[in-house]
């Protein structure tokens, strides 16, 4: 037992012990770490033989165990578990990280908790330094002596950092730098590990020369900022202080300077800030203002040339400077010697011999003063006075005086001066010469032989010669004392002068004179000649007296001629034409030797002579020349008007008018002015862009005529010499306008009535007048004007019912259209209720307010009475119904029932009566339910273009809702339509564009409400498009309405050969058919109710070549069956149906809808698509959906009423009868085929049998079976109509609409079967029902009644309706039409109507 236990407390302590040692621990301990702002720090944490779970503390708060750690996007812990490695990184570390971390292992199994602590200090660099107010580099200027101090700022560092001072490149220490200041900058968020620090520091001295330039810096010192990249802020002191002394280099006092040496004197200023302004000086005179700074110095350099202004000149140097209140100056005084520039000799330069000649020699300025020695004839002259005295332009001036006398036998002696420098040994000359003189020999005149005359205008040359003389003699013309240019020649012995003498006026009797010269003559020696000149007056002088001519006075001509020689002849014209002068020429002594001549005209002025031109001759008759002069009258006298000016004048209104008068008058400056009734006219120059009338001068302009502007207007025309006044009448012309119509009283019948029609207008007479009414003779009505009143009268004899109407009162007088107006010509009479189709039918659904309208005309008003069943209405006394009264004219009267709350038994027919003094009229106005629209009643053709046609049209009754049109159009050569919905929607007249030129088209209409469409009209409306966009006549065919035009004579030949063709082709169709319509008319009045047969058609989808689907045709009867209830007898066999060309074939797979006898139905070819309206509400015209089945084939079919159609290929299609199918080659849809009916109706000329007549038997069935097996459907289940309620004259459907229809691919038509428990054979024989159609392209006229149609087929025992219906809904617009065919109409009209509204048919 004891051995036992050892062993076990053994093994206890050996398990204690190991346990022991895997204790865990840190094997690497987290360590504080100091990181800048903005890096990364990573606290390390290892711990060996881990046992329990890691996590960081920051400041005693636990951050969990995740390596991500909530709320600290910024922390990670990462490292690796299976080697105990969880280290904690922070990213982009901010200062609020500085705290203490504490890496913490929880406890274990036989492991205890271990804790190690670590700090994270974060240190931030600063993040600016500023010397405040100064930015870095900046430039702080002072005078020497101020105090300077600078404050740096270190902001947000931590912890603070430290600040030092450079001056330069030294760093500044000592009592100019003062303690730094260290202030907290709070962080954002208030946490204090946020915080920073600002440190502050100052430097204070007083500035000096030497601080000048310095550059003064602060530098941050901080743990965080890089050694190579400190942060600074520098400025640089600029000190002020004045500058020194200038001094002058360049020369030295004392120096001399010879004139013309190059001199550079430079003055200097060292120092000063700012640098000294120099300034030269020269004898006080600025010269030089120009210097240059290199740093502290300030240089001027006086560069020139001396001259003899420089000797003992003094050059002065300013330095000037903001920091000094004196100007510093250095100066020098120059030395310059020069020797003169020349000499000058003053004195006599000719003499005569013995003559005594003073003569003197002067220097120019000279340093030192200059000598003077004389030559003269080659020998020095030693009797000379010499004089020295000093120039005002520096140095000396010498002068010497001599007297030399002139020796005989010389003819000139010669004088030198010489002017010495003996210091600078330079020597100038000068050179006098005296001449001696001696007297000309005398003057001869050559050229002209005295006593010959000479024609006034020619050249006549002279000349003059002399020899002799020293100096040789000057030769000087004169023409009578004066002196005139001449040329002179001359040689070694004599001299010669000539002149050339264009002679003239002057020259007659003038005296030429030459003298000759010399400065030895004392009296001239000279020679004379007298010309003889013929010349002819050179001006005529025209003159009037009295000066001021004026009507009624005489004035005198003078003619006064200049000075002729011989005497000039003297004589008058007028406009170049002789005047005899009643008094001979008087002549008297002229200028130049010549005669003046004068001669008179008398004259009696009157105004006609103002203008008129008087021209003197004066004729030299020996030289054949003659001058003119030309007086032109001016004769005063007041304005006169124009005699051929208008006096009055006509103007159209609203149109421009100018009035030119033309005044004569002298003098020309005529003064006009307008008025009217006194009142003056604006002038041009004073007018307003609002003035319609303003005066130009003799010009009135109105611009803009009003009748209201005529009158009388006067014009004055004012000159100097008066006045003169003349009176325009204008007269304007307007359009004319009605002013009033009216009738004088209501007529009673068999009494005269007058009609009255007032006009205004000018002119305006009886012609201007007239009446008009269509349709209505007035040749027997009187007509009379009263000018007075201005008012035509119509006089009716013995008026009657047919003369109420209205009439025309026409007024044009020419100037504008003309003007229409009105007037009723009111009998009275009972009143004529309007039966119009849009009156006696009203539609409103269940629940709606029913309005019924009744309209009549009648004379005096009616009183309306409303009546149902017999029973007159408590109108305006219920609830139920009320009465609305209106009157649309002078005749015609309206009351508009309102019934409310339409119900069931409301809808019927209603009575309208109207009761006045002359008798009672009734009508019914019948209220249903909404239906589609009945088919427009007519089409006009109201223009045509070269590519547009416009159309208007009446409407037919809307069926109770908002009705729209589509047209429908094409080439009478085409047999395809085309299409155009009218815009606005409930417009009634539409515009065609895009039409081919002097092309034929015909048109249609169809209305369309959001029920349904009425049926096409009948292509019976024709246009035929212009051959150019001019204007020209409307070409319109239309059995409705023709529109008369004026045509060319041509045009009605040619409509009148056509029609007459027409016609007689008309009367043989007719002819031939007539016999077989009377036979087959007591077959159909056997089976033919009485009711109209209506036959609702439904197209495919056409969008292909084509047909992939199945094709569908129905019928909906509404009042009458086309099969023959309760006629066993075979109807009529249908015609073949012949093959067409090949544009209109199909392939052989399309499908066709075949009857149970195998009858091949050719389908409509190319239908439009069908468009079915979206109904609101339980609307009773909507179709619920079909019960869907598969026939044998896979076919889908639909509930018939009877009958049974199969599918199979056609061999050879035939296009719609109508020409109505859809084109291939357009986008276009075209409409459905109109009934077969219609078209034997319109080609044979016959009542149509009805179609249910025309049943087929076997042998035109193929023997009853198709022609290609193979492509035949199997017969389709035969499904009856559930529910549906049967009546053997027809019943009304309602169509219900399902909203989950299912729709099948737009090209497939879905064919129902409604009985789906019997199968009819094919060979079964039922009644065929047959839809009209027309033939529109007459090239098919051969073919008569040959052509088949598409058909479907109903079995006459079940007596009931076919229904075709189309998936595929594409819009909101029906495309789908009820076909109404009556038989004693020629038309086809739409019939929406029901036999019993409160029926319902529910396939």
């Amino acid at each position: 037992m004891c051995p036992k236990l050892g062993i076990a407390v053994a093994v206890m302590c050996a398990l204690s012990a190991v346990s022991g040692a895997q204790q865990q621990y840190f094997r690497v301990s987290p360590r504080s770490l100091r990181v800048q702002e903005g890096s990364e720090a990573v606290l390390e944490c290892a711990v060996a033989n881990l046992g329990g779970q890691v996590q960081w503390a920051k400041d005693g708060f636990a951050l969990g165990y995740s390596s991500v750690i909530p709320g600290y996007a910024r922390y990670t812990m990462f490292g690796d578990r299976r080697h105990g490695v969880y280290n904690l990184r922070i990213v982009n570390v901010t200062l609020e990280d500085e705290a203490e971390y504490q890496c913490q292992v929880g406890p274990a199994p036989k492991h205890k908790v271990i804790r190690a602590n670590a700090s994270l200090s974060v240190i931030s660099p600063p993040n600016a330094v500023e010397i405040v107010n100064h930015p870095h580099n900046d430039k702080l200027e002072m005078k020497e002596g101020e105090d300077v101090v600078l404050e740096c700022q270190v902001k947000n560092a931590k912890p603070a950092a430290k600040i030092v001072w450079y001056r330069g490149n030294q760093e500044m220490k000592g009592d100019k730098v003062s303690r730094e200041e260290v202030k907290e900058v709070e962080g954002p968020t208030g946490n204090p590990k946020s915080t920073r620090y600002t440190t502050i520091s100052r430097v204070h001295f007083k500035a000096t020369a030497d601080d000048d330039y310095a550059d003064f810096t602060c530098e941050a010192k901080h743990e965080a900022l890089q050694r190579d990249t400190p942060m600074r802020s520098t400025v640089q002191l600029s000190v002020q202080y004045p500058p020194g002394a200038p001094y002058i280099e360049g020369y030295a006092e004392g120096e001399t300077v010879r004139r013309g040496q190059s001199l550079e004197l430079v003055c200097r200023s060292q120092g000063g800030n700012p640098p000294a302004q120099l300034i030269w000086y020269k004898n006080g005179e600025q010269i030089r203002m120009a210097y240059r700074t290199s740093g502290r110095l300030s240089e001027s350099v006086l560069s020139f040339k001396a001259d003899a202004s420089d000797n003992k000149a003094r050059y002065t140097c300013e330095a000037k400077s903001v920091m000094i209140s004196n100007t510093l100056k250095a100066e020098i005084d120059l030395t310059v010697l020069f020797a003169p520039l020349h000499v000058t000799i003053s004195g006599p330069s000719e003499a005569r011999v013995g003559d005594p000649v003073p003569l003197s020699c002067s220097t120019a300025p000279s340093n030192p003063a200059a000598d003077i020695k004389w030559l003269v004839l080659g020998k020095h002259h030693r009797d000379a006075s010499n004089r020295t005295f000093i120039s005002p332009e520096g140095g000396w001036i010498t002068t010497s005086n001599i007297t030399v006398v002139v020796e005989p036998n010389r003819r000139s002696v010669v004088v030198v001066c010489h002017g010495i420098n003996g210091q600078l040994t330079e020597n100038v000359v000068a050179t006098h010469t005296i001449n001696v003189l001696y007297p000309p020999s005398a003057p001869m005149i050559t050229g002209y032989i005295p006593g010959t005359t000479l024609s006034a205008g020619t050249v006549q040359k002279l000349a003059c010669i002399s020899s002799g003389g020293n100096p040789l003699a000057t030769l000087t013309w004169f023409k009578n004392d004066k002196k005139i240019h001449s040329t002179t020649k001359t040689t070694d012995k004599s001299v010669a002068a000539e002149i050339s003498i264009l002679t003239n006026v002057t020259d007659n009797q003038a005296q030429y004179r030459c003298e000759a010269t010399n400065s030895a003559t004392e009296i001239p020696l000279f020679e004379t000649v007298t010309l003889n000149v013929h010349f002819a007056p050179e001006t005529v002088k025209v003159r009037a007296e009295p000066e001021v001519l004026k009507p009624g006075i005489e004035a005198t001509l003078f003619c006064d001629s200049a000075s002729s020689n011989p005497p000039a002849k003297l004589s008058w014209w007028r406009d170049g034409i002789p005047v005899e002068a009643g008094k001979p020429s008087n002549v008297k002594t002229g200028l130049h030797g010549g005669t003046v001549s004068t001669i008179e005209l008398k004259l009696n002025i009157t105004r006609h002579l103002n203008g008129a031109v008087y021209t003197c001759q004066a004729m030299n008759e020996a030289l054949q020349r003659s001058v003119h002069d030309a007086l032109v009258l001016k004769v005063l006298y007041a304005p006169i008007f124009d005699e051929t000016s208008q006096y009055s004048t006509v103007g159209v209104e609203n149109e421009p008018l100018v009035i030119m008068l033309r005044a004569d008058g002298n003098p020309g400056s005529i003064t006009y002015t307008w008025t009217k009734d006194g009142l003056p006219i604006t002038q041009s120059t004073y007018s307003s862009a609002s003035d319609r009338i303003i005066s130009e001068g003799s010009m009135l302009n109105m611009t803009r005529l009003s009748r209201h502007d005529a009158g009388i207007y006067t014009c004055e025309a004012v000159n100097a010499q008066g006045a003169a006044t003349v009176n325009i009448t204008v007269n304007v012309h307007y359009p004319a306008g009605i002013k009033a119509v009216s009738q004088s009283a209501v007529s009673s019948p068999n009494e005269n009535a007058i009609l009255s029609c007032t006009a205004t207008g000018n002119p305006l007479t009886a012609e201007h007048i007239k009446w008009a009414r269509k349709g209505y003779d007035l040749s027997s009505a009187t007509i009379t004007f009263e000018p007075r009143n201005r008012t035509s009268y119509l006089l009716i004899e013995r008026a009657t019912r047919e003369d109420v109407g209205k009439f025309q009162c026409i007024v044009n007088n020419g100037i504008a259209g003309d003007t229409r107006r009105d007037v009723m010509l009111v009998v009275k009479f009972k009143p004529e209720m309007d039966n119009s189709p849009n009156l006696v039918k009203s539609a409103s659904n269940a629940g709606q307010v029913g309005r019924l309208t009744c309209r009549c005309k009648a004379a005096p008003a009616p009183n309306f009475t409303w009546s149902k069943n017999g029973v007159k209405l408590p109108v305006n006394t219920s609830t139920k119904y009320f009465a609305e009264y209106h009157k649309s004219d002078a005749i015609t009267y309206t009351s508009v029932l309102l019934v409310n709350d339409v119900g069931t038994a409301d809808y019927g027919s209603y009575e309208c009566g109207a009761r006045n003094d002359l008798g009672f009229s009734s009508t019914s106005v019948k209220l249903d339910v909404t239906s589609a629209p009945d088919p427009v009643t007519s089409i006009t053709v109201t223009n045509v273009t070269h590519n547009s046609v416009s159309l208007q049209w009446t409407p037919g009754f809307d069926g109770g809702l908002f009705s729209w049109y589509r047209v429908r159009y094409r080439k009478i050569v085409e047999e395809s339509y085309r299409y155009e919905d009218v815009t606005p929607r409930n417009a009634t007249t539409f515009t065609i564009h895009g039409l081919e030129r002097n092309t034929d088209y015909v048109f249609s209409v169809m209305a369309i409400n959001k029920i349904g469409q009425s049926k096409y009209r009948p292509d019976d409306t024709k246009a035929t498009t212009l051959t150019s966009s001019e204007v020209g006549e409307l070409n319109v065919v239309s059995t409705e309405y023709v529109e008369t035009a004026d045509v060319s004579k041509s045009v009605v030949v040619y409509v009148s050969i056509t029609g007459a063709i027409l016609v007689l082709i008309n009367a043989a169709l007719v002819a031939c058919f007539v016999f077989k319509r009377r036979s087959r008319r007591l077959k159909e009045q056997a089976g033919q109710s009485s009711k109209s047969a209506t036959i609702e058609m439904y197209a495919p989808s056409s969008y292909n070549d084509t047909m992939t689907g199945e094709t569908l045709s129905s019928v909906s009867e509404k009042s009458e069956t086309y099969s023959q209830d309760g006629d066993d007898r075979p109807p009529p066999p249908i015609p073949e149906v012949p093959s067409m060309p090949n544009r209109h074939m199909l392939n052989q797979t399309d499908a066709y809808l075949m009857d149970e006898q195998g009858l091949v139905i050719p389908p409509p070819l190319d239908y439009p698509p069908p468009n079915y309206a979206v109904y609101e509400g339980d609307h009773a015209r909507t179709l619920p959906h079909p019960h869907r089945h598969k026939d044998m084939s896979g076919h889908s079919t639909l509930g018939r009423s009877a009958g049974k159609q199969n599918y199979m290929p056609a061999p050879s299609p035939m296009p719609p009868l109508d020409g109505s199918y859809y084109n291939m080659a357009s986008d276009r849809y075209l409409s459905y085929p109109p009934l077969i009916g219609e078209y034997l109706q319109q080609q044979q000329g016959r009542t149509p049998t009805p179609p249910q007549q025309y049943s087929v038997p076997k042998p035109h069935l193929m023997n009853g079976v198709p022609p290609s097996p193979s492509h035949m459907s199997s017969p389709p289940l035969n499904c009856g109509l559930d529910g549906l309620d049967r009546q053997s004259a027809g019943g009304t459907l309602r169509r219900q609409r399902y909203d989950k229809m299912a729709v099948p691919p737009p090209d497939v038509t879905v064919l129902h079967q409604g009985n789906c428990n019997q199968h009819l054979p094919m060979n079964q024989t039922p009644a065929v029902k047959q839809p009209q159609s027309i033939l529109k392209d007459p090239s098919r006229h051969k073919y008569g009644n040959q052509y088949g149609s598409p058909v479907s087929s109903s079995t006459p025992q079940s007596n009931s309706s076919q229904i075709l219906t189309v998936q595929n809904l594409t819009s909101d617009v029906p495309q789908y039409g009820t076909i109404k065919k009556e038989n004693k109409k020629q038309n086809v009209t739409i019939d929406e109507s029901y036999i019993k509204r409160s029926e319902t048919h529910v396939v």
